[in-house]
């Protein structure tokens, strides 16, 4: 008698374990639809090389494409707009709680050129924390003047740091190499 309850419960648990293999395992892979507790389980088309499958939570996002400037090597272009390095992070918030941002503007020119006159594009830049005007200021909207126009010699670097509730995306408008 207990050999029978052995081999039943053994033949339930290697159906059991049949069937759920088939349901997570083969069923997708053929491309058949399976649907368990609301999540869909169906092989991506793009993940044909880790087989991964999708979640219905997780929100993939579009790589950020940065044009960069080809450069032409004369007499009056040693330098491009991809040569200003501009990084941004957040910092300790205020007192207030307002966050804050400090921002790095790096001249990573190679060829040793010193870049002036740099503009970057700020939106409608403000900050609650009050900015050296002498460094950064918002001329007009989407056009912030840098460094007082002054240059930015070859490997230097200034910094700032603002505070708003959010971050401004800040790119190179205009700048002239000397």
């Amino acid at each position: 008698m207990a050999i029978c309850t052995t081999t039943t419960t053994t033949t339930v648990t290697f159906t059991v374990f049949s069937v759920l293999v088939l349901i997570v395992i083969v069923l997708p892979r053929i491309g058949l639809q399976t649907k368990i507790c609301g999540f869909h389980l169906e092989r991506l088309m793009s993940s044909n090389v880790n087989g991964v499958l999708p979640s219905p939570h997780r929100k993939l996002l579009a790589p950020k494409r940065i044009d960069k400037p080809t450069r032409f090597w004369d007499d009056t272009n040693q330098c491009s707009e991809s040569d200003i390095e501009i990084n941004q992070g957040p910092g300790a918030p205020l007192a207030s709680g307002i966050p804050t941002y400090t921002v790095e503007i790096v001249n990573a020119c190679m060829s040793g050129c010193d870049i002036t006159g740099i503009h970057l594009r700020c939106g409608w830049f403000s900050s609650a924390h009050t900015v050296d005007p002498f460094i950064f200021r918002r001329l007009r909207y989407d056009n912030c003047l840098f460094n007082n126009g002054g240059t930015l010699q070859h490997g230097k670097s200034i910094s700032f740091q603002y505070a708003n509730s959010y971050s401004y995306p800040l790119s190179v408008l205009s700048m002239r190499c000397l």
